[in-house]
């Protein structure tokens, strides 16, 4: 297989000769072979493996976002991904970067929510008065 690891703005990474790829959904972690039928999943923040035949298993930590299998090409597009050879690290790293950023996120986005709500109601208000 074919693996693409796709970033906002570039490639991260491309690598042949994949022979199975272990990924993490919002279900759980499942497995991926050359013979897979085509099947699209949404990922979580985790760690994604891959074999090949010349390095064995790699281990990428990557942000949520998607896989596409079509055929022998493999596509994951997700917002941040870091490369490492340690486990214990790169489970770290999901928990420190990937985890607590979503926290954050989600406060903005809370308080984006509640500025625009704010804004519609004394919109309504305004059209109301004329």
């Amino acid at each position: 297989m074919i693996l693409k690891i796709l970033l906002p703005a570039q490639v991260f990474m491309e690598k042949t000769g994949v022979q199975r790829i272990v990924a993490e959904t919002g279900e759980g972690s499942f497995g991926l072979l050359p013979q897979r039928l085509d099947c699209v999943a949404a990922l979580v923040p985790g760690i994604l493996g891959y074999a090949t035949q010349d390095a064995g298993m790699q281990y990428l930590a990557v942000d949520e976002g998607v896989l596409v299998k079509t055929g022998a090409q493999v596509l994951v597009s997700v917002r941040r991904a870091i490369a490492g050879t340690d486990l214990e690290q790169l489970h770290e790293a999901v928990k420190r970067e990937f985890l607590t950023l979503h926290g954050q996120e989600q406060e903005v986005r809370s308080a984006v929510a509640r500025m625009e709500g704010g804004f519609i109601r004394r919109l309504a208000e305004f059209e109301h008065a004329r």
